[in-house]
C-alpha cells in the first residue's frame, strides 16, 4: 500500500512544481507592475519599435523637488543614434525634377542637360583634361551640420556645411549689454582704383580652440603654449593673417604676410589639423601687382605648402579672385572650393599629419567642374557653397542657382535667380523635407534703372521647386549694391519658426530693412527699418538659459545686440567704422574687423 501511494505522489510532483513556479512568476509580475517597473499592457495602443521609443529621466531641481519626465542632456544624447561617418551610407539617390527634358553628350566632351526653362552644359576635368566618363574613385558625402567639425570654434564661413553656425557654445547673458574689451590694429591697402581699410565682406574671423597636443607643435608664443587657447585667425585687407588670443587680443604668434588682400572668409581644417586655407580678393597692393592664388598654409611654422592659380587656364573667366569660403570633408580628406573664375574645385588632399614628429604634408589631386548656363554667360561664384550629403548648392554672378551632385560632378537642377547672388545659401532638413533659403541683390537689373526687387526665396532642395517668394524693392548703386549681400540667420531652438534677412538700400541709398519671415509661409513676422544698411551677416547665438540672441553690424559702425523674436535693440556700441565683415561668437566673446582698421573683441554681458 505505502509503495503504491509513493508512486502516485511521484506522479504529482512535476505538476505541483510547475504550478508553484507559475504562481511565483505571477506574484513577481504583479509586484513589478505595482511599483512601476513593468508597464501594464494597453490593448488600444500600437506597440512601439525600439527606434520609436523615447527615454526620460528624473532629475533634481534647485528647490529640492523632483521634476519627473524631464529629459537630461545626457539622456537626449543617449537617444540619438550614432551618425555614420562612412560616405557610402550618407549618399542620397536623386532623380531629375519633372522639368527635366533631355541629357546629351556633346562633341567637345561636355554634357548638355535641358530643363523646361533653360539648359546647362558642363565639363569634368581631371588633370586639366576633359573626361566624358567621369567615375570618382571614392564616394563623397557630408554628414549633418553638427558633424562637420571636430575642432571647437568657427572654422569656415557660417561654421558648417549648411552655413548655419556663425557661433559656438553658449553665452552667459545677464545684463544684455555689449562691452569692447580689446582692440588690435590692422592696416589698409590701395588697389583696383579704391582704398581698402581694415576688414571687408564677408570677412568672418576664424576661431579655433586647439587641442593641447596640436597647440604645442605649432609656433604659438611660448607663454601661450600651456594656455587653453582659443585663437583668432583673421586674414584681412592689408595682406596679412593675424593670430590673436581671443581672450586678450594680443598676438598669439607673428602675423603672416601673404602679400595680397583677402576679402572673404578663410578656413581652418575642421579635423583640428594645423592647416589654414584662403583665397585672395585682390591682386594689387599699393601699386604692386601679383597673381591670384588659392593657398594652403602649414600652421606648424606658417609656411605655404600648396597653391592653385586663380587665373586658371581652363576657366571661361580670367578673373582669379576667391571670396568663397571652402569646405573640407573630413571623412574623405577632400577640399571643396568655388572660384570667381566660375570653376568648382574638388581636391583630394592626401594629408599626412604626424603629431609626434610635428609634421604635416599634402599632395592634392584636383578635379574641376566647369559649366555654361543658358540663363547668362556671366561667370563667377562669390558665395560659399552649402552641402546636403552629396548635393552641393551655390549661386553665381549671372543669376543661376545650381544643385550639383558633388560626388558625380553632375548638375541635378538649375534655378533662375534673376540677378547676381552673393549671399550664401542656407540649408535646413525638416520632417517635411530639405529646403534652401536664398536671396539675390540688385546688380545687373539695377544698371538699367534705379530700383528692382530683392527676391527672397525658399526652394525645395531636392527638386528645385519654389516653395515661396518674398520681394523687397531696393536701390542700386555702383559698387554698393542693394538687396541681400548678407547670409541670413536660420532660426533654431526658440526661434525655429523664422528666418531673418537684412536687405540693403530698401528706402534710400543708405538705409536697409531687417525682416523675420515665417519659414513655412514666407509671411512677415516682424520688420524693422534700419537707419544704416548692412552687408554684414547677422549672427545668432544661444544663452545658457536657452534664449537666442543676435548681433548685427552696419555701415555706420555700430554693433547691435538684438532680440530676434522682435527685432528690437537690446544694446548697441560703436566699433569705429563701416562693418562689412561678419562677427564670430565663441561663448561670451564676439570678434569682428571694421573699416576703423581694428579688430574688436566684444564681451557679451
Amino acid at each position: 500500500m505505502s509503495r503504491k501511494r509513493g508512486k502516485n505522489v511521484n506522479k504529482l510532483l512535476p505538476a505541483l512544481v510547475v504550478a508553484l513556479f507559475t504562481l511565483l512568476v505571477a506574484m513577481i509580475a504583479i509586484y513589478l507592475v505595482y511599483i512601476g517597473k513593468l508597464p501594464l499592457k494597453d490593448s488600444n495602443k500600437t506597440p512601439q519599435t525600439s527606434t520609436e521609443t523615447t527615454a526620460t529621466a528624473t532629475v533634481s531641481v534647485p528647490t529640492g523637488t523632483v521634476a519627473e519626465n524631464t529629459p537630461t542632456e545626457e539622456t537626449d544624447k543617449a537617444q540619438e543614434p550614432t551618425e555614420s561617418t562612412n560616405p557610402d551610407d550618407l549618399m542620397i539617390s536623386w532623380k531629375n525634377p519633372a522639368s527635366f527634358i533631355s541629357k546629351a553628350a556633346m562633341g567637345d566632351g561636355s554634357i548638355k542637360k535641358t530643363f523646361k526653362d533653360g539648359n546647362i552644359r558642363y565639363w569634368r576635368l581631371v588633370s586639366n583634361k576633359v573626361t566624358s566618363g567621369y567615375n570618382p574613385s571614392y564616394n563623397l558625402a557630408f554628414g549633418s551640420p553638427k558633424m562637420y567639425s571636430e575642432l571647437e570654434g568657427v572654422t569656415t564661413f557660417r561654421g558648417n556645411n549648411y552655413r548655419t553656425a556663425p557661433s559656438w557654445g553658449k553665452a552667459d547673458v545677464k545684463e544684455k549689454k555689449l562691452e569692447i574689451v580689446w582692440t588690435h590694429d590692422i592696416g589698409a591697402v590701395s588697389g583696383v582704383g579704391s582704398y581698402w581699410p581694415g576688414a571687408g565682406w564677408t570677412g568672418q574671423p576664424l576661431l579655433a580652440h586647439w587641442s593641447s597636443d596640436v597647440r604645442k607643435v605649432m609656433n604659438i608664443n611660448n607663454d601661450l603654449k600651456d594656455k587653453d587657447l582659443v585663437e583668432v585667425i583673421y586674414p584681412v585687407f592689408d595682406g596679412h593673417v593675424y593670430f590673436l588670443d581671443m581672450e586678450t587680443g594680443k598676438e598669439s604668434r607673428p602675423k603672416m604676410n601673404i602679400g595680397f588682400t583677402v576679402k572673404g572668409t578663410g578656413m581652418v581644417d575642421p579635423r583640428g589639423y594645423p592647416l589654414f586655407y584662403t583665397g585672395q580678393g585682390l591682386n594689387e597692393n599699393d601699386g604692386r601687382k601679383g597673381s591670384f592664388k588659392y593657398r594652403i598654409f602649414d600652421l606648424i611654422n606658417q609656411k605655404e605648402i600648396f597653391s592653385m592659380p586663380g587665373n586658371d587656364s581652363v576657366a571661361f573667366r580670367q578673373w582669379g579672385a576667391n571670396d568663397s569660403s571652402a569646405l573640407l570633408n573630413r571623412y574623405t580628406d577632400t577640399l571643396i572650393d568655388c572660384g570667381e573664375n566660375g570653376l568648382v574645385y574638388k581636391a583630394k588632399l592626401n594629408t599626412k599629419f604626424n603629431k609626434e614628429a610635428g609634421t604635416i604634408s599634402i599632395n592634392p589631386t584636383i578635379t574641376k567642374y566647369r559649366y555654361k548656363s543658358s540663363y547668362s554667360s556671366e561667370q563667377g561664384i562669390e558665395n560659399s557653397p552649402a552641402v546636403y550629403r552629396n548635393l552641393m548648392y551655390f549661386a553665381d554672378n549671372g543669376g543661376t542657382i545650381q544643385c550639383l551632385d558633388i560626388n558625380k560632378l553632375e548638375p541635378v537642377w538649375i534655378y533662375r535667380s534673376g540677378d547676381d547672388t552673393d549671399s550664401s545659401i542656407t540649408l535646413e532638413e525638416t520632417d517635411e523635407g530639405v529646403f534652401l533659403y536664398t536671396a539675390n541683390e540688385i546688380d545687373k537689373r539695377g544698371k538699367s534703372g534705379a530700383k528692382a526687387n530683392c527676391n527672397i526665396r525658399k526652394i525645395n532642395a531636392l527638386t528645385g521647386e519654389l516653395v515661396w517668394q518674398k520681394d523687397y524693392s531696393c536701390f542700386y548703386q555702383n559698387y554698393i549694391n542693394g538687396g541681400a549681400l548678407a547670409t541670413p540667420v536660420l532660426g533654431k531652438n526658440d526661434i525655429s519658426d523664422i528666418i531673418i534677412f537684412n536687405v540693403a538700400l530698401t528706402g534710400s541709398t543708405s538705409d536697409g530693412t531687417l525682416v523675420a519671415l515665417d519659414k513655412k509661409t514666407g509671411k512677415e513676422v516682424w520688420k524693422r527699418q534700419l537707419d544704416a544698411y548692412s552687408w554684414s551677416s547677422p549672427v545668432d547665438f544661444m544663452s545658457k538659459d536657452g534664449k537666442t540672441y543676435m548681433l548685427l553690424c552696419d555701415f555706420k559702425g555700430y554693433m547691435h545686440l538684438i532680440d530676434p523674436k522682435t527685432g528690437e535693440d537690446l544694446d548697441k556700441i560703436s566699433v569705429g567704422g563701416n562693418v562689412e565683415a561678419s562677427p564670430s561668437v565663441y561663448n561670451d566673446m564676439a570678434v569682428v574687423g571694421t573699416y576703423a582698421k581694428k579688430i574688436y573683441g566684444v564681451k557679451i554681458k
